[in-house]
């Protein structure tokens, strides 16, 4: 499998790409760069020196990667952008490396993200993610395994985004939310409940989402104090793995975190 670099490219000489990969017109690529077999390059794509960037990927035209984090305290550290397998990075995207805080700035596999999406510093975001349309991440945010991010979002640097949760268009992410909810408003983010929808799609059982319907009942609906209600959860519902994953992200909270909650409480 041959690769095709266009000849108004700009390669650096340390920079290793595999086989397959194509580079097209006046796209830079700066040392210390390695790009995994099949990779597609699109024209004026501009990935700076420590980026890892994995096979099979699409990058659009306009997109930098890898470039330095927008952080005053960011002192010329020897940092790192990873990007997994199969991922689509559209027009004009722009991902930042790591600070020394972690190192690194870790995109998953088989996520598609969208045109003008910004991910800040240290972020981690999973495998098959949806962001869409300009969706602006803060540093050290996280993102759980095939969540969806509506368009013109905007998610406050160190909030965590569970598993296959749903955050809805112009919203103001400013508070964690917990796997499989669905979370929207810009006046007042708040919790919109269940994504049924999404995980009927992803293959989840009737029972399941009863299961995961229970336990954010007793979290927003029981009126107990939030310690109080995972106890509730742990002695009442059935330990699945899904249970365990919903007292998980609150209890892996840090001090002072502020969870998700309804409109009304």
């Amino acid at each position: 499998m041959q690769s095709s670099i266009h000849a108004t490219a700009v390669i650096g000489r340390s920079a290793v790409l595999g086989e397959g990969v194509t580079v097209g017109p006046f796209s830079v690529i700066e040392d210390d760069v390695e790009i995994g077999n099949g990779t597609l390059i699109f024209p004026h794509v501009h990935i700076a020196s420590g980026a890892r960037i994995g096979s099979d990927c699409r990058i659009h035209s306009g997109a930098v990667l890898a470039t330095e984090p927008q952080d005053l305290k960011f002192a010329g550290e020897k940092t790192y952008l990873y990007v997994g397998d199969r991922t689509v990075i559209r027009e004009c995207v722009t991902l930042n490396r790591g600070t020394k805080a972690s190192g690194k700035t870790v995109i998953g596999s088989d996520n598609l993200i969208m045109s003008y999406v910004h991910t800040g510093h240290d972020c981690v975001i999973g495998n098959h993610v949806v962001i869409a349309n300009s969706v602006q991440f803060g540093g050290h945010c996280e993102v759980g395994d095939y969540a969806v991010i509506g368009g013109l979002t905007g998610v406050h640097q160190f909030v965590r985004i569970g598993r296959f949760s749903m955050v809805g268009g112009i919203a103001r992410a400013s508070l964690d939310v917990p796997p499989f909810v669905m979370a929207g408003g810009h006046d007042s983010f708040r919790y919109e409940g269940l994504n049924a929808i999404g995980l009927k799609r992803r293959g989840f059982s009737s029972e399941k989402i009863t299961l995961i319907k229970s336990a954010y009942r007793i979290l927003f609906q029981s009126g107990l104090l939030l310690n109080n209600a995972l106890e509730k959860i742990t002695s009442e519902l059935p330990q699945e793995p899904e249970i365990i994953e919903i007292l998980d992200f609150f209890a892996s909270g840090s001090y002072g975190r502020k969870f998700l909650r309804p409109f009304n409480s």
